[in-house]
């Protein structure tokens, strides 16, 4: 990351989620202040200490030089509680306000977008790269300020007893300075590298749970664990590295440190044998500047915590500035529904960073209150036209129309809350089965609940289980059969009541008897509803009203099934071939 980079990105993080606390932050300086006398106050103390104490032997400063010190370490402590009780909460909230707008900015984002990207690599900005900004905003900013101002009152706390030897003490800094900027370029390189194996190691967790009765099932538990030794083992190395880079610079500190310090003693000696210094003023000079090493040390390595912190800034705000690529405009009208008739007018679509169209000059007209289906060999086409209309992903070249409205010209919020999907990839919540059917809408109440379960079929299974509808399904289900998971995902969209029903293949993978089950769910979520339909069983679609065939992205055919059956080889080749497969 060049200079400019983190300049450019530490403005950003400041002007767009630090500035709105600045108030709390100037209260944290002015506590930094104080924390800064306190500390210089313990080194002064220690001249009239000596000299009163241990010289002169006067018994009152005995006791008031040792409860001034108690003060002041008093004052120390407490100042730097109420900072740091002030950075942490600030810190939280920033990380909040930017994971807030992480989320915001998926939601809104097309499927394109979310599934150019692991869900792992999310995880890794949500937790990895925040803490880091946490890190940099709540004890960066916070060390910064208390460190610099220790220093400074340190240091003219030196200057204050004698400048010659301040001069002397001060060789140091300099140098600090240059171990820190070698280092600091090198930390924020490893730190990305880093976090990109973290989103990597997220990555690979999650599919391996996911997939673990499939590793099972064919013994690759050593392949698996082979792979995950070697994601941790480029994770740990980038964090050894890092661990190295870090602290490379505490020897050279020590060393330097421990020269000064050498020096000092010897120069000091001199002045002392010439009666140029006191012993007092020798103690609490010296005192002075080792309180001076801590901040020294730790305004040394800081840009190092700045480097790591804009790294990750510039990780998240990739995700918050993704731009998706469904163009939504304030202030459209509402979409209203007469009949619910959709058409498709010379519709193109070709998924990003593809030369080939997936569909090529789709045409399709449906009448409001009927049932239309896509059928095709796998690829043709049939996803991306249902994907479409709820815009998932705008269409390229014509236009997509519900009772003669464009979708593209009406509010999207509006047109997605009419219409529900059904389809094989079922999306169910680790939560309780009520939750996961009221999903679709939070405020129905019990006697709607209850209906779009019994039209599901599913009040029967459910009521069954322990728990009842308070049962805790499972991570997508995963205490559920196939057809259950369907009958709550039909209850669903039954409750939410949406005038148009896609359904994607939504009986591929069941048995015969789920499958029955399954369709008269179907049949109730469907009644004078306009539906379409992708259907991998070509039987289930025989009682549609229009069947449109797919071929390489393109309409080759149209009809009802017995039509079909007469006119198009290819709907009759692939009704054949299920009916010999049966």
């Amino acid at each position: 990351m060049t200079l400019s980079t983190l300049k450019k990105i530490l403005l950003r993080l400041y002007n767009n989620y630090v500035k709105q606390y600045l108030h709390k932050l100037i209260l944290a300086l002015f506590l930094s202040v104080s924390l800064a006398g306190g500390t210089a106050a313990i080194a002064w103390l220690l001249d009239p200490a000596v000299k009163k104490i241990f010289i002169e032997q006067d018994k009152t400063m005995a006791f008031l030089i040792p409860f001034a010190i108690v003060m002041a370490f008093a004052v120390k402590g407490l100042s730097l509680y109420f900072a740091r009780t002030i950075t942490i909460k600030v810190g939280h909230e920033i990380c909040k306000k930017l994971q807030v707008e992480m989320t915001s900015n998926i939601l809104s984002s097309d499927a394109h977008t979310i599934e150019s990207k692991h869900s792992g690599k999310y995880i890794s900005h949500y937790l990895y790269d925040i803490g880091l900004i946490y890190n940099l905003v709540s004890t960066g900013v916070l060390n910064l300020m208390k460190d610099s101002l220790t220093l400074i009152v340190l240091v003219s706390l030196m200057f204050y007893q004698n400048w010659k030897l301040a001069c002397f003490a001060l060789i140091m800094m300099p140098l600090a300075a240059l171990v820190a900027k070698s280092l600091g370029k090198r930390i924020g390189k490893v730190t990305s590298q880093s976090a990109e194996i973290s989103g990597t190691l997220s990555t690979y967790v999650s599919e391996m749970i996911k997939a673990s009765r499939m590793i099972k099932i064919y013994q690759q538990e050593k392949f698996e664990f082979d792979k995950s030794d070697k994601i941790l083992s480029l994770l740990r190395n980038k964090q050894i590295k890092m661990g190295f880079v870090m602290v490379r610079a505490q020897p050279i500190m020590e060393i330097l440190t421990g020269i000064i310090i050498a020096g000092f003693i010897y120069y000091t000696g001199i002045m002392v044998s010439r009666g140029e210094i006191e012993i007092n003023n020798f103690f609490s000079f010296l005192t002075a500047m080792m309180l001076a090493y801590q901040p020294i040390r730790s305004l040394a390595t800081m840009n190092m915590a700045f480097y790591q912190g804009a790294a990750a800034a510039e990780r998240v705000f990739g995700v918050i500035d993704t731009k998706s690529t469904i163009k939504q405009i304030d202030n459209l009208p509402n979409l209203k529904i007469d009949k619910g008739s959709i058409e498709y007018k010379n519709v193109n679509y070709a998924y990003p960073k593809t030369k080939e169209h997936a569909i090529k000059n789709i045409n399709i007209a449906i009448e409001g209150n009927t049932t239309a289906a896509l059928v095709g060999h796998s690829g043709a086409g049939k996803s991306t036209i249902i994907n479409l209309l709820p815009r998932f992903f705008d269409v390229v070249e014509g236009e997509i129309s519900i009772d003669k409205q464009n979708i593209n010209n009406v509010n999207l919020s509006s047109l997605r809350k009419n219409i529900s999907l059904v389809s094989q990839d079922i999306i169910l919540f680790d939560d309780t089965v009520k939750a996961n059917i009221l999903y679709a809408n939070h405020n129905a109440s019990e006697a709607q609940f209850k209906k779009a379960c019994d039209y599901a079929a599913a009040t029967d299974f459910i009521e069954k289980f322990p728990e009842s509808y308070n049962t805790i399904i499972g991570e997508n289900g995963i205490r559920l059969s196939g057809g259950q998971k369907q009958r709550i995902s039909i209850a669903r969209a039954i409750l939410k009541d949406s005038p148009i029903i896609l359904l994607d293949e939504a009986t591929s993978s069941l048995d015969a008897d789920s499958e029955e089950k399954v369709q008269n769910a179907i049949l109730n979520l469907t009644k004078n509803k306009t539906t379409l339909v992708i259907a991998h069983r070509l039987s289930t679609i025989i009682r549609a009203n229009k069947i449109f065939v797919l071929d390489q992205g393109k309409i080759v055919d149209s009809g009802t099934h017995n039509e079909l059956l007469k006119n198009s080889n290819i709907y009759k080749n692939l009704y054949n071939k299920q009916l010999s497969a049966n």
